[in-house]
């Protein structure tokens, strides 16, 4: 069993953040571990309160994890200030972290501000170049790319501009598009297409956790990125096809829908 650390913020509803990453872990038969970053006050109708972890906790955490149990990988997410980064930064490069996939986490589905100016600058003057993938949404790929991004090509340009930038791997989700749901990843020698059709379900919060999440599940297995990628992109696609409906909004996913004991047991 592999060991798995999310280092992110809590989602006291589970759909996102550390719930959805340890539900995600457990449903590939990982072993999951988590550095909090931050709590949060939100639902599946939107964010109603932050709070950041002091960077001294976030370092203790950093360290009980790894000079005990070293993870075989590790997923970013929620990161909300510069301080958290710069500790983050200095953790994983002491320790020599591997396997890292990090989920650009700029504002919520509901539109609030999640990661502060300060921290988007450090994180990519320090923290992006120690990945092996980023999975930006396409938002998030326009701010860190420069490209306003309309279509296939576009998303081509901007992810080309964010390997440059960053020396990684560069996942293009293209859930904001209207057409397709196809995502885009580039490994800095070739296009990897991830093709699928839109699927009728609003309920999607905790999507990109879910993906990064699984993304480096399969990361701790062997795979090579772009096989890590297409499976972990299989895998979300099945959440969301599933049809889990809780919550007034934007509902969850359905983690485990692969284990139909699970799924149909309990109500």
């Amino acid at each position: 069993m592999n060991p798995i650390l999310t280092i992110a913020g809590s989602d006291c509803s589970g759909g996102a953040g550390i719930q959805a990453d340890l539900k995600t872990f457990m449903a590939h038969g990982a072993y999951g571990m988590s550095v909090i970053t931050a709590l949060t006050a939100q639902n599946t109708t939107g964010v109603y309160a932050v709070k950041p972890t002091e960077p001294e906790l976030i370092g203790a955490q950093l360290d009980a994890v790894f000079t005990d149990i070293f993870p075989g990988a590790v997923k970013i997410g929620m990161v909300a200030d510069d301080a958290a980064v710069r500790v983050i930064c200095d953790r994983l490069g002491r320790y020599r972290a591997r396997n890292l996939v990090i989920d650009t986490v700029l504002v919520s589905t509901s539109g609030t501000a999640l990661m502060s100016q300060k921290a988007l600058y450090l994180a990519q003057e320090e923290l992006f170049s120690m990945a092996s993938v980023l999975t930006p949404n396409l938002p998030e790929a326009e701010i860190l790319s420069g490209v306003r991004i309309t279509d296939g090509a576009s998303m081509q340009e901007a992810a080309m501009i964010m390997y440059e930038k960053y020396g990684c791997a560069v996942l293009c989700k293209g859930g904001h598009l209207t057409a397709s749901a196809d995502d885009l990843l580039y490994d800095g020698r070739q296009f990897h297409w991830m093709r699928s059709g839109r699927i009728d379900n609003p309920n999607t919060h905790g999507t990109g956790c879910t993906l990064s999440s699984a993304i480096a599940c399969h990361l701790a297995d062997g795979m090579a990125i772009p096989q890590a990628v297409q499976k972990a992109k299989e895998y979300i696609t099945g959440a969301i096809a599933a049809g889990l409906d809780l919550g007034n909004g934007n509902g969850p996913l359905n983690h485990i829908f692969l284990n139909k004991s699970l799924t149909t047991s309990g109500g």
